[in-house]
């Protein structure tokens, strides 16, 4: 029974996100071209992210579970059977008939099958070795016949350059060799050092400038404003509420630039736009 409940609670939330994607796409929210851009970004940029940062904190060995064995054989089993069946029945040419075979063993181990293993099965990491599996062999398998049967030659540049054109695979073998790297050298190899507040000596830095940029300087903005400008209502309101804005992350280019206080940098700014929304919610409940 708690199996059954958290596969509905898991199609209900990709039911939802659906169905708030297809009102958008009704009502034309974004432009007419918004459902390519959205597309667009979700293949190049954001699902092969997402695989990254799952599958480079997986355990390796964990990834590579021995259930691919299971996803394998079923796959090849079922494009057998189709090619079997139609010797028996259908009578496909071969092109067809591949297309069949592929139809019936490839799996939508992406669009559909990261968000089921993610929100039914708990661990979108599932899906990688299917997805590599797909990409490494039963792609180039299929383009290969295709090749064959439609072009009478077998074009091995483009074989090997189909996997350059899936920037989910990219990012799922990325993920893969930042795990086993990390297995190896038993540390994150990915941004490493880099925790938050990790040097002592700096926080009452880090905490002062949080303090300054978020509070002293609306108070700040906010005595000019009223006393020196004479100003009142929405510009008064404005010049406050911009004057809490998080600090710019261009300071920490500039630090980099110079190769000086990069972790100072990044801690402020992280401090900054980690409490900026309060004290602007502050200010919005007085002034506004």
């Amino acid at each position: 029974m708690p199996g059954l409940l958290n596969a509905m609670e898991g199609f209900c939330v990709i039911g939802i996100v659906i169905g708030v994607g297809y009102v958008a796409a009704r009502m034309r929210i974004g432009g007419p071209s918004a459902q390519m851009v959205l597309n667009r970004f979700s293949f190049f940029v954001s699902s092969p992210c997402l695989m990254f940062a799952i599958l480079s904190k997986e355990p390796i060995f964990e990834i590579f579970h021995s259930s691919i064995i299971v996803a394998f054989f079923s796959a090849v089993l079922v494009g057998a059977l189709f090619l079997m069946l139609n010797k028996l029945f259908f009578h496909l040419g071969p092109a067809d008939a591949t297309v069949g075979a592929l139809n019936s063993l490839y799996l939508n181990s992406n669009n559909i099958g990261l968000p089921i293993a993610t929100y039914i099965l708990g661990n979108g990491a599932l899906v990688a070795p299917i997805l590599v599996m797909q990409q490494a062999i039963f792609t180039p398998v299929g383009l290969t016949v295709l090749d064959v049967t439609t072009k009478g030659k077998v074009s091995v540049k483009e074989i090997l350059k189909q996997p350059l054109h899936q920037p989910l695979l990219i990012g799922s073998l990325g993920g893969i060799l930042v795990s086993a790297i990390n297995a190896k050298i038993g540390w994150f190899p990915v941004l490493h050092g880099t925790k938050p507040l990790k040097q002592k000596g700096d926080r009452p830095a880090i905490f002062t400038v949080a303090v300054l940029k978020n509070i002293v300087m609306p108070i700040i903005a906010f005595l000019l404003s009223y006393f020196v400008m004479g100003f009142r209502g929405a510009t008064l309101y404005a010049c406050v509420v911009l004057a809490a804005l998080p600090t710019g992350q261009n300071v920490y280019n500039y630090a980099a630039r110079y190769n000086v206080g990069l972790t100072f940098a990044r801690d402020g700014i992280l401090m900054s736009t980690m409490t900026s929304p309060i004290f602007i919610a502050v200010i919005a409940a007085l002034l506004s």
